[in-house]
């Protein structure tokens, strides 16, 4: 991979492993908003940002064109899984719900290998996604995983990585011609117009907090409006399947974004995991021959 792959590689996993930090605040029940405004808002910024650089490009008509594809994209990739894993977080540890969200990888490499992808099995990269994976289990703890959990709970994350593992592929291949940017930006504006009836009903009576309006800002400039550009960026260097070993890079990002900012232990798990996650996203993101049937 490039430099400037590196460069944006590691540039995405940041974006989107700082939305934890940014969602804590922001849905805080003493000062901040309901859930259902957040994720309105954060995508009502998204939307506004990326508008303007699909105005640009010409690619705004072309997406409204295939209005239904990009609907069935925000339906797999921004309304569905929200809404899952909001709902099975409630039942379930963040740990476990960011553990079950990094399979997305694995999916993504299922899908690209249906569509007729054979390198995405050759055995490096499929050694860095085994490392990858176990890195992970190490990261957020196995005493996320070894307590008693609920299962629908768990159905409804794995549901959700696979909505979001196939969503990006879907969407190239029915608008390959349509810019990322202008999808998600039509992707966006459809999923803050779905929830604002929720946001109106739901919203607080208390006032809200500066530190939770900053942190619906920084959730829709940086981790929506901003982190969708340099992934599908990413995207076009490396592929949608490798792209998305991203998720390896955003939860470990979090993890240590935790300890620093919110003092969270530095646990065995993720001094010995952090790596093995690194690792994984090296080998499985590297090109690899053409596999032969």
């Amino acid at each position: 991979m490039s430099r400037r792959g590196w460069f944006l590689f590691i540039l995405v996993g940041f974006l989107w492993g700082i939305p934890y930090l940014f969602i804590k605040v922001a849905v805080d029940p003493l000062n901040g908003f309901p859930p259902a405004a957040v994720v309105c808002l954060r995508t009502a910024i998204g939307a506004a940002i990326l508008l303007p650089f699909a105005i640009a490009q010409k690619q705004l008509i072309p997406a409204l064109r295939g209005f239904k594809y990009v609907a069935f994209y925000a339906l797999l990739e921004m309304i569905g899984p929200w809404i899952l894993i909001g709902t099975a977080e409630q039942k379930i540890s963040s740990g476990l719900a960011g553990l079950l969200v990094a399979s997305v990888p694995i999916w993504a490499t299922v899908f690209a290998s249906l569509s007729g992808d054979k390198t995405v099995w050759h055995h490096t990269r499929l050694l860095g996604i085994i490392l990858g994976f176990i890195g992970l289990i190490a990261v957020v703890g196995i005493e996320s995983i070894t307590g008693s959990a609920d299962p629908l709970s768990i159905g409804m994350v794995l549901v959700a990585a696979i909505g979001y593992s196939y969503a990006v592929m879907m969407v190239q291949s029915a608008l390959p011609h349509v810019s990322g940017i202008a999808i998600n930006a039509v992707a966006m504006a459809i999923t803050a117009i779905f929830y604002l009836p929720f946001t109106y009903l739901q919203w607080p009576e208390h006032q809200i907090s500066s530190g939770a309006i900053n942190a619906v800002i920084g959730l829709g400039v940086l981790s929506t409006g901003a982190a969708f550009v340099a992934f599908f960026a990413l995207a076009n260097i490396i592929g949608v399947a490798r792209g998305s070993l991203v998720t390896y890079l955003n939860t470990a990002c979090a993890v240590v974004l935790g300890v620093i900012i919110l003092n969270e232990p530095l646990t065995f798990g993720i001094v010995i995991g952090l790596p093995l996650v690194l690792i994984g996203s090296y080998l499985a993101s590297r090109k690899s021959p053409v596999a032969h049937s």
